[in-house]
């Protein structure tokens, strides 16, 4: 472990622009046209993005500006970027549901639980819950060294059946249940966590940046492969921005560039962890339990 630079946060800064900068594109790409450009929105998830990632390194102690360290970083502050966000949305904020076919709020069957209180003892329960599953991952972490590529696989597919658990909880009762859907999560996860095992150098911190790249990789897959429908909260609601079906495209380029940026830095990581050389990420003990 390290300890944090100025510059060594100045960049974990930058990277978590990038990657709430890429999760607020596709999130106005597909909801702009139901519900107009608000910026708040959009610099929520940049805001955030950049908050969690200097915070992540402050603990972590990350190599930056090592391949491995920035394409690690960026799958962290994405999931947890995420993660903040949608249990604001899920469980915190009020807000009419009315707008949706799939309600946002947390909800049982697809009826959106009006009750402050028990959303709010539901969410705290999913944290606990999603912290204990880390916690488990964590102690892979101090037994076997490095990671295992059956062992990361195998736990990142558990991880993502985590997530698709959650998914299947929101979308199945309005949508019905869909196995190839399901099982998208779990198996990108699964990929992401094989990856990026000899990157981050242990289960904990490459499990959770998988999230993060799973996240990525299914909403640019939804969002830029099926421009033209909606996304599922908004199934069977009319378009009432219809100009913003143009000016979401003026976005794109900026998304482009973002991704190129992290395939490349993946590339080089990947050559810097193969066999004979050295992932230049290091595993802290602030992560182990």
């Amino acid at each position: 472990m390290t300890i944090p630079s100025l510059q060594s946060l100045a960049i974990a800064g930058a990277v978590g622009v990038l990657s709430g900068t890429h999760a607020a594109i596709w999130g106005m790409y597909k909801d702009a046209p139901h519900e107009g450009f608000g910026i708040t929105r959009f610099a929520r998830s940049v805001i955030v993005g950049a908050a969690v990632a200097v915070a992540l390194q402050a603990v972590l102690g990350l190599t930056l500006p090592g391949a491995p360290a920035l394409v690690t970083l960026f799958g962290l502050a994405y999931a947890a970027e995420r993660g903040v966000v949608e249990v604001w949305k899920t469980f915190v904020r009020d807000e009419d549901q009315d707008k949706y076919f799939i309600p946002m709020q947390f909800s049982v069957r697809g009826v959106p639980v009006a009750h402050r209180g028990a959303r709010l003892a539901a969410g705290a329960a999913y944290v606990a819950a999603v912290a204990l599953c880390l916690f488990a991952v964590a102690r892979l972490d101090r037994t076997t060294v490095p990671p295992g590529a059956l062992t990361s696989a195998l736990v990142g597919f558990g991880v993502g059946a985590i997530v698709a658990v959650g998914g299947a909880w929101k979308d199945a009762p309005k949508e019905g249940f869909d196995a190839l859907k399901f099982f998208r999560s779990p198996g990108l996860t699964a990929l992401y966590a094989l990856l990026l095992a000899p990157l981050a150098n242990g289960y904990l911190l490459a499990t959770a940046a998988a999230i993060g790249f799973e996240r990525a990789t299914a909403e640019t897959y939804k969002t830029f492969c099926f421009p033209a429908r909606p996304r599922g909260k908004f199934t069977g609601k009319p378009v009432l921005y219809p100009e913003m079906l143009a000016r979401r495209r003026r976005f794109v380029p900026v998304y482009v560039a973002i991704c190129a940026a992290v395939l490349a830095a993946g590339a080089v990581a990947l050559q810097a962890a193969a066999p004979g050389t050295h992932a230049a990420t290091s595993r802290t003990a602030a992560v182990r339990p």
